[in-house]
């Protein structure tokens, strides 16, 4: 097994962060809302705990037993859990006099194990409107800024002989110049964790424990086409062989010429695939359907039924598989510490308990570019693990109102036409995601001496690490005049392209 830190999450924006700097150093870790007891094991090297939006002075604001961990093992209490800390040791946590919120700059750094190396004028980023205004007996500053007397501190020697310390800076944003080193020394110097979390180790690791998980029984598994399915049936196929059965569902919502291409991948990779054609199907249940929440539900309900009914004609299956990662669970069950769940996500939902079988999720715990640097090492083609993100109900959501067979024609058309000019000018690998949207516009158009009435279409990408904010894409003009030029040329239909220039916040990428 390999070594572990462990985040306990108090809510922070940055708790996913502070996960991705860890594993950067090919340490494995795990976020834990607050709330959750800690289960000490012999694997467990450390405990980092988060910043929050509450302040530690609010009647319902987050709580832990800091001495039980401090006791046990090393602990990094970062933002919130500084002032947790001093709170709960006898010190004064309040208001202060102005929000520090931005760049800072470290001073009289004390050159501790967790700062070693790290000189002073080092630039860290704040974001806090409380501060340490007394530090408890014993406690010690190991380095301030300009605005605030304790920006980092070392407790008092009374935690059987554990270091504790405590910042009140953010090291896992970009902005912290030398947070990666911080994180470094407390993870491999302080915690003396071992950097054995490799993509090699994992498929090892994960394909030893689905044979001993799944044994002889059977597998059913629905995929997509992209990188989290892909890799997740990969890694099972390794473990069980052709008792993994898989299925790829037509919806007649996928990108042109996508089902056919996609079951050829899988042939390649030697996945044991049946492609199941429910265009009409999928269109009938949409026609007239214009509300998008309501798309969705029908799309995600008709694909369960598809599913279920290819799933039960198979003999014996005990197990699902399914390619969930780490960002949908924690979206799911809602390890924001105290914060309220955000989405049901569709891969944890109620498909298991209603076939009746237990799941096989081999990426759980891994971020998107873990994902792919794991289909590297299984040599999956790129055709998968640089595929841009697509949503699950496919073009029904980039289509804009009501869905019919003429309007998918004419999206996909578009869609190819404008990915693969960004294919053949290299910029499609510099674009986490891209795709066509047609509106529910006409507008008045001139080719030839003919006066033209047709639909509008939205080239829509953008550049982000993970989704969870994304900067639109500044494409070259030049680029974005030839796709314009030839989706009007050939595409029957269309006669005006326009570019979405939102970044997200406050926009969505998606437009539905």
């Amino acid at each position: 097994m390999n070594d572990k830190i462990l985040i306990l999450d108090f809510g922070s924006q940055f708790t996913q962060l502070i996960a991705r700097r860890v594993r950067e150093l090919n340490i494995y870790c795990e976020i834990q809302p607050c709330t959750k007891p800690v289960t000490y094991d012999e694997n467990l090297k450390g405990i980092i705990m988060s910043g929050s939006p509450f302040s530690v002075n609010d009647a319902n604001a987050p709580k832990v037993n800091i001495k039980e961990m401090g006791d046990r093992l090393p602990v990094l209490a970062v933002c919130y859990g500084a002032q947790l800390l001093a709170q709960q040791s006898g010190g004064e946590v309040g208001k202060s006099t102005h929000r520090e919120y931005g760049r800072a700059h470290l001073q009289d750094i004390v050159h501790e194990p967790l700062l070693a190396t790290i000189n002073n004028g080092s630039q860290v980023w704040m974001s806090h409107s409380d501060t340490i205004k007394q530090l408890p007996e014993g406690f010690k500053v190991i380095a301030r800024t300009e605005s605030i007397p304790v920006a980092a501190y070392k407790a008092a020697d009374n935690y059987a002989n554990n270091p504790v310390y405590a910042i009140q800076f953010h090291p896992e944003v970009t902005h912290s110049t030398d947070g990666g080193q911080l994180l470094k020394n407390f993870v491999l110097d302080i915690c003396g964790c071992k950097q054995d979390w490799t993509p090699a180790s994992f498929v090892t690791e994960t394909v030893e424990r689905i044979k001993n998980e799944v044994g002889d029984k059977k597998v059913v598994m629905a995929l997509s086409g992209g990188v989290d399915s892909t890799v997740a049936a990969t890694l099972i196929h390794r473990a069980i062989g052709d008792n993994l059965y898989c299925i790829f569902v037509d919806n007649g919502l996928l990108r042109k010429d996508e089902f056919e291409q996609v079951l050829e991948g899988y042939k390649h990779l030697g996945l044991n695939t049946k492609g199941i054609d429910a265009r009409q199907r999928f269109y009938g249940e949409l026609d007239g359907v214009s509300d998008p929440e309501q798309k969705r539900k029908i799309i995600g309900k008709l694909f369960i039924d598809v599913f279920q009914e290819e799933a039960k004609a198979l003999p014996d299956v005990s197990f699902l598989g399914q390619g969930t990662i780490y960002p949908d669970v924690i979206e799911s069950i809602s390890v924001n510490g105290p914060s309220a769940t955000i989405k049901s996500h569709h891969n944890v939902g109620g498909l298991p308990e209603k076939m009746h079988l237990s799941l096989v999720e081999p990426l759980r715990y891994l971020f998107k570019d873990e994902v792919r640097k794991i289909g590297k090492e299984l040599g999956i083609d790129d055709m998968f693990l640089q595929r841009h993100p697509f949503p699950g109900p496919g073009l029904g959501i980039r289509i804009l109102g009501a869905v019919s067979e003429e309007k998918v024609k004419l999206l996909q058309a578009a869609d190819a036409i404008y990915i693969q000019h960004l294919r053949d000018s290299d910029m499609y690998n510099q674009v986490w995601q891209a795709g066509a949207i047609l509106l529910p516009v006409q507008s008045v158009g001139v080719m030839g001496d003919e006066r033209t009435y047709e639909y509008t279409v939205a080239l829509r990408a953008v550049t982000s690490v993970d989704g969870m904010t994304a900067d639109w894409a500044h494409l070259p003009y030049d680029l974005l005049g030839k796709i314009s030029n030839d989706i009007i040329n050939l595409v029957k239909g269309i006669n005006r392209v326009v570019y979405d220039i939102s970044s997200k916040p406050p926009a969505t990428i998606e437009w539905e």
